[in-house]
């Protein structure tokens, strides 16, 4: 096991899946039975057991894609809310060591935005995840800022997580090689391209200068765009642009996870370009598993009080933990 630097190890991208909502799941977002079926339906058992055996302290936990980025106008409110009401429940019993994300129900954004006050406000939960485009609507859309506009208000963050790509897009991009690499339009590649054209695009968008207090998450060490951000800045400064600094804006009000990127030359690629204070460690368990990501952060040639940092420093302060 990792010997911490005298620090709590907090993981802020850890995942479970609601029965009923995971009911409404078709195709190969459907869940099957086996190993991680159980892990994402557990709170108190294999759960708790693997934390203490990798030395994690505190899971803050989300609901696994597509989460409820999917669901109808008609019942995504009332069906969110039960999530929401039943993923509060079962962290209570173990608050020491669990925290949430809430999922909101972007099919009405404005409801999304006042769920998203209750669970914070109300079930103490310290921001919420959206996975992908809701509905088939990148989350840029000025349809979705009430979102954003009220996550700025309460000064909690949301988090960005992947979900399939477009069906065409799949067709187009993908379907070629997903027979004998089911994983390319998954975790290998298509889920980073999907979630860094979001947050691109919400740069883009002008969010952040209506709301320059909004703050972001972006799981796996930033979905590439930490190593791209020199190049996209410089891109946009061109002439005929639209006059930005995406490096500012990316730099300032996004922050980046370790989940499932366990690379020293990446860690150190983000560190160099966002600076370790917007950093923060998390597993993406049951996806992945802990240890590996212990493992590595023995590794990692950063000092002990910026691992600390990363470990659970920055998790507090931006979670308020």
């Amino acid at each position: 096991m990792f010997d911490k630097p005298h620090c709590p190890v907090i993981a802020i991208e850890e995942h479970y899946w609601d029965e009923e909502l995971a009911a409404t799941y078709t195709g190969t977002e459907a869940g099957r039975p086996g190993e991680q079926h159980r892990r994402l339906h557990d709170f108190s058992g294999i759960r708790l057991a693997e934390m203490d055996a990798a030395g994690i302290d505190v899971q803050v936990i989300s609901h696994g894609a597509p989460s409820t980025q999917k669901l109808p106008a008609d019942n995504a409110v009332a069906l969110t809310r039960r999530v929401n009401d039943r993923l509060a429940a079962a962290i209570a019993p173990n608050r020491a060591r669990f925290a949430a994300f809430a999922a909101l129900p972007t099919a009405v954004p404005e409801a999304a935005a006042d769920e998203l006050q209750r669970t914070t406000s109300e079930l103490g939960f310290k921001g919420a995840m959206l996975h992908g485009p809701a509905n088939g609507i990148f989350l840029d859309d000025k349809r979705f800022w009430p979102i954003f506009a009220r996550a700025e208000q309460l000064d909690v963050p949301i988090y960005l997580h992947p979900s399939l790509p477009n069906a065409e897009v799949r067709r187009i991009y993908y379907d070629d090689y997903a027979k004998d690499f089911p994983t390319v339009a998954r975790p290998a590649w298509g889920y980073t391209v999907e979630t860094a054209t979001t947050a691109i695009r919400l740069v883009l968008s002008g969010v952040f200068e209506r709301h320059p207090k909004l703050k972001i998450i972006l799981g796996h060490l930033g979905e590439t765009l930490p190593f791209l951000v020199w190049r996209i800045d410089q891109a946009l400064a061109r002439p005929g642009q639209k006059s930005m600094s995406f490096r500012d804006i990316f730099c300032t009000n996004f922050y980046i996870t370790t989940s499932g990127n366990f690379s020293n030359p990446a860690l150190l690629c983000c560190v160099m370009e966002m600076g370790v204070d917007h950093i923060l460690f998390a597993v993406d368990w049951p996806f992945v598993q802990n240890p590996p990501a212990m493992e590595w952060m023995a590794t990692v040639p950063l000092s002990d009080a910026d691992k600390a940092r990363i470990l659970s420093g920055n998790a507090t302060a931006l979670l308020k933990l």
